[in-house]
Formats: structure tokens, sequence, C-alpha cells
């Protein structure tokens, strides 16, 4: 099957799901009305509410929500061949992501642009505050301990990425500063900052940096860890640093390696057109998970991804301009998320493999499979960029400094949203020390995850990773689940028909706690006493979520004729209909 032949079909599907499905939630579901102010004009103080031209804002949003996350899980999940893991992409991404992402924006609009947290205590119930806080801590967790390893994975097998990924860091403050203090708009600047990385590749080419010596003068047997562990002190770090100084210039230079990366994924095998090597279906061998209910979780942020209604509901909607925005910011987001993992999926299945006997060996099981997710993708695109004439070694090095880039990125923001959900717990605690204490409480960010990450087991990248990636999956699932159950409780209450946000909330739910009870019972198997603690946790939680959901719906359902469901009022941008 030739690679370009499912990209454009794919890329055919995402335009008529945003052409008609998109247009059908905006008319029947959400009720979309430009009569109506948005917070961005009704609290417009330029600083966090401020009406934005609606491709601008689509820029923010989707280079706030893409990450590394659409890489890893796709390129983890063709493992059960190409066909579930393109299939779950593409109906995911119209039906479930479109769905979640363009909901958390319009309701958050409708209630003062709150927080998705803020929204699940007010439509739902006090209760589902806590609820969040807990489901927002694991995932937190989850994500920073990943993309630890990832990048530390990437660092050994790409000693060349190390020295451009260093200078980014000196290269985006300097870009912040002069922002910051030229008040000067950050397209040229951003644009000058990538082709100054893009310049450091050679250089990191010539000079790659390794940690073995250390790690084996401090008796380490993984060189990751030595990374892990200075990962989590950059971080600490970074996240007490101004947004502006090294953060945002940081998210300029990425967007731009998004769209590249993008584009030379899809000019690399029209030019090649690469052959899909991997079976459509593939046979799971003994001791690997099945592909039912495991796909819906490791393809996470691929196909839905609850992180999504965080930027949704914290940034996005106080800038929405318009009402019917949300429509082309909100769906066409998740489109761009798909397309990600559209790339990913080809990558490790058209690119890093020439024959199907050659792809067998790299995904020979679970394990393998998950160890190897990254560099597969790296691979692939090496592959792609040399249909384009670049040399295999640099081609090499800009995908590991795209996937790391992202991952970084996302470690930033994950441990300085980390810091905020560990102070709100501790506020909703009583523990007002903690809660005021922004340096124990970034400790707290820091150290949990850094002790996940070190989890022994697997070799250098097995099955550590492996596990830790499904527990993130679940718990982004359960993210993904609240919002919706946030939306659907809203669209119920104003007497909507809700089936289109109802069927992927309880398909996400089922697929999550099946998921869950299945690792449970191999944990406990496998006297795995701290993973299957955790994975217990998040089981009550998605427990949890399922009857506060299905009370808070059947409230909802109540009151649809008349008022709108207790706590379910909005205060800006609705007329209630």
């Amino acid at each position: 099957m030739p690679a370009i032949v499912v990209a454009l079909t794919v890329l055919a599907l995402f335009a008529v799901g945003y052409r008609y499905y998109s247009s059908y939630l905006a008319r029947k579901v959400f009720a979309l009305d430009d009569s109506l102010p948005t917070p961005a004009h009704a609290f417009r103080d330029g600083v966090d509410f401020l009406p934005t031209n609606r491709h601008v804002l689509f820029g923010h949003h989707f280079t706030s929500v893409a990450g590394a996350a659409p890489i890893v899980g796709p390129s983890i999940a063709v493992f059960w061949g190409w066909g579930p893991a393109l299939a779950w992409v593409v109906l995911g991404t119209i039906f479930a992501a479109g769905v979640h992402d363009f909901g958390s924006i319009v309701v958050s609009v409708r209630h003062r642009a709150k927080s998705v947290g803020t929204l699940a205590s007010e439509v739902i119930n006090k209760r589902a505050r806590t609820l969040f806080l807990l489901i927002i801590f694991f995932l937190l967790t989850l994500v920073n301990a990943v993309f630890a390893v990832v990048i530390g994975n990437l660092f050994v097998a790409n000693p060349g990425a190390v020295l451009p990924i260093l200078l980014e860091i000196p290269l985006a403050i300097g870009i912040g500063q002069y922002i910051y203090r030229k008040r000067t708009p950050a397209l040229v600047p951003s644009i000058i900052g990538v082709v100054v990385l893009y310049l450091t590749i050679p250089l990191g080419q010539l000079l790659p940096i390794s940690v073995a010596p250390l790690a084996e003068v401090l008796g380490v047997e993984q060189e990751r860890n030595i990374w892990v562990v200075l990962l989590f002190l950059y971080t600490f770090v970074a996240a007490r640093l101004p947004v502006w100084l090294l953060l945002q210039p940081r998210d300029y230079i990425n967007s731009h390696q998004l769209f590249i990366a993008l584009a030379i994924i899809l000019l690399g095998i029209g030019v090649g057109m690469n052959q899909i090597v991997a079976p459509v279906l593939n046979d799971t061998p003994e001791g690997s998970p099945n592909w039912f209910p495991f796909l819906f979780i490791t393809i996470a942020c691929g196909a839905i991804s609850g992180f999504h209604s965080l930027v949704a509901s914290g940034t996005t909607s106080k800038q929405l301009d318009r009402d019917t925005d949300a429509r082309y910011v909100g769906y066409m987001g998740a489109v761009g998320e798909g397309s990600l993992a559209l790339g990913a999926i080809l990558a490790c299945t058209a690119g890093v493999a020439a024959t199907q006997v050659e792809w067998n060996a790299l995904y020979i099981d679970f394990s393998t499979a998950s160890g190897g997710a990254t560099g597969n993708f790296v691979g692939g695109i090496a592959a792609f960029a040399g249909n384009l004439g670049i040399p295999i070694a640099l081609g090499t090095i800009f995908a590991a400094v795209v996937v790391i880039s992202f991952a970084a990125t996302t470690m930033d923001t994950g441990v300085r949203l980390q810091r905020y959900i560990v102070q709100e717990i501790a506020e909703v605690a009583g523990a007002s020390r903690l809660a005021r204490n922004a340096t124990a409480a970034t400790t707290v960010a820091v150290v949990v995850p850094l002790a996940m990450a070190l989890l022994p087991g697997g070799g250098e990248a097995g099955y550590t990773f492996g596990v830790l990636w499904q527990l993130f999956g679940t718990t982004n699932q359960l993210t993904a689940g609240l919002a919706l159950a946030v939306i659907a409780v809203w669209v119920t209450g104003r007497g909507r028909n809700a089936t289109a946000v109802l069927v992927p909330l309880v398909f996400l739910l089922v697929m999550t706690s099946w998921a869950l009870i299945i690792n449970l019972v191999t944990f406990v198997r496998a006297g795995q006493w701290v993973l299957a603690p955790l994975d217990l946790v998040i089981f009550v939680l998605a427990v949890w979520l399922m009857v506060e959901a299905t009370m808070a719906l059947l409230a909802a359902r109540r009151s649809a004729a008349g008022q709108p469901a207790a706590g379910s009022r909005p205060d800006v941008g609705s007329d209630d209909r």
C-alpha cells in the first residue's frame, strides 16, 4: 500500500469531518451564536482576555496541545497493525477529539472562560473539583515521568541531538528577552530562532555528547537514568522562571518545527513513494496485551486527549473573538493532532523499514515496540527526509531534535502545572504551608514523577516505559472523560441531543476501566507493588467519575424541560437556549 494514498485518504476524511460533522455540532449540539458576547470582549484586559484573530488563535491553541504524545502513542500502537491504529486515529479524531476539544471551548466560553476543573464543580457538583484535582495530579505525574524517559532514551540513541537541544535553551531565552523588551511580534524572531537551531544540527553531529562515562563512574547501570535526573533538575529551575523568559519563546520555535516536520513527512512520502510494509493486522504474540482495549489508551493524544481540555478552557476560551470561531479553533486543533498521529503511523510503517521482515524485528513484542517507539519514528522521518536529498545522519538528528523539543516543552509545562495542582490540593487538604510555598510544591512536582521514571524493569527502554505509557493513557482518557461529562451535562441541561457527546464518553470510560482491570490483575500476579496500587487508585477515580457523571446527567435530564440543571447556568455568552 503506497503511504501517500493512505495519507491523502485520511486527510480527505478529516476534511469531510470538519465540513459536515463539526457543522452539525455547531448548529444542533452547541448552538453557536455570534450575537453572544465572548469573555474576550466582556472581560478584555489585554493580558489574559483579548479578542484574537481565529487563525492566530488556532496557531497558539494547536502548538499548545500538540507535543510528543501524538508521536509516541501511535508509534507504539502500530505493533497491533496499521489498520486498527489508523482506524482509531481517524474515528477518534472526527467523533471524539473534535467533540471534546470543540465542546471544551464552548462550555468554558459560556461560563466566563472558567477552567474545566471549576466547570466540573459548577456543572456537575462540588465533589467533582476534588476528582478533577486527583485525576490531573496522576496525569501530570505520568506525563512528566514518561517524557523524561522518552528524552533520556533519545539522548542515549542520538548523542548528536544533545548539543542542539542544549543550545536551544539560551537561544529561546535570548528571543524571549528580545520580544519582551522590544515589545515586538514573535513571528520573525522565532523564525530566525528555528533557522539558528537547525544550523546547530551539523555541529551536534560533529560534537556528540554522552553521559556514559559519568554513568560508569557513578555505577549507574542505565545511562538513560543519568539524563532523567538531569532533566528533572533542569525542569525544577525552568518551572520557576517567568513564562515569557523560556517557555513561551521555545513554544514559538517549536510551532515552526511542528509544521516543518509535517511538511517533510508529506513531501517525503510523495517524492519517495514509500510503501507501507507493516501488516494491516498483526498477530499479538503471547505475553503482549491485546489491541482491544489497549489500543484505545495507547493512542491517547493521537485520537483524543484530556490535556486539550486544560488548554481549551484555560487560555483559548479567553481569547475567542466570536462564538463561531470555537468550531475552527477547537475542531481543527483536534484534526491537526490527528494529522501528527497519521505522520507517526506512516513513519513507523513505511519509513523505518523496507520489508516486513525488517519491520517484524522492530515490533517483535509489545516491550520492544514500546521501548523503540520514538527511535522508530526518528528513523522513519530520517528516511522521508532522505527522499528530499537530506543526508540520513542529519535527518536522524533533525527528527530527534523535533521529538525532544516537543517532549521537553511538555515537561516544562507539566511540572509548572503540577506545582499549581499540588498547591491547590494542599489548600483543599488544609496544608496551608505547602499551598503557599512554591519551592516545596515544585519539589513535590519533581520528586514524584522522578521516582516513577526510575522504576526498574525491562532493560534500557522496554517494559517500564510501556507500562508507564499505558497508565498515562488511562489518566489522560479519564481527564477527557471528565471534560466530556461536563459538556454532556451542559448540553443535556439545555434540552439538546447529547448523543454526540455521550457516545465517546461511554466508550472512553468502558475502554479505560477494562484496561485498568486487566493491568491490575497483571501487576498483582507479577508482584508489581508500586504499579498495582497506582492502577487501583486510577480505577477508583474512573468509577467515581462514572457515578458523578451519571447522577449529574440524570439531574440535568429531569430539569431540561424547565430551567437548566442546578449549578449549570452560564454567566456570559449564552441565551440559555
